[in-house]
């Protein structure tokens, strides 16, 4: 997947200040938060399934995928849906 940001000049001098090369560090913090959530997400399936007895996915796409399926894990877009009272 691409994503796209704009920064304002005042953003980019900033950001130059950190960085020889502004894409690069947004993307290794977008991969390294990935990173984190995935480990997370395969830990609470893991723990579902060892607690149902279920046959745990081999591999980790797949583990990510059966965690969706099951509802061990929802979007952070479907939780926030969730909390907010239909009025």
């Amino acid at each position: 997947m691409n994503y796209t940001i704009t920064l304002t000049d005042t953003e980019k001098k900033s950001m130059d200040y950190i960085t020889t090369d502004i894409n690069d560090w947004i993307t290794n913090v977008a991969k390294v938060r990935a990173k984190v959530a995935k480990e997370v997400i395969i830990s609470l399936n893991t723990a579902h399934c060892n607690a149902n007895n279920i046959a745990i996915a081999v591999g980790e796409d797949a583990q990510i995928i059966q965690a969706y399926d099951l509802g061990v894990v929802k979007t952070q877009a479907e939780r926030a849906a969730e909390a907010v009272p239909l009025s």
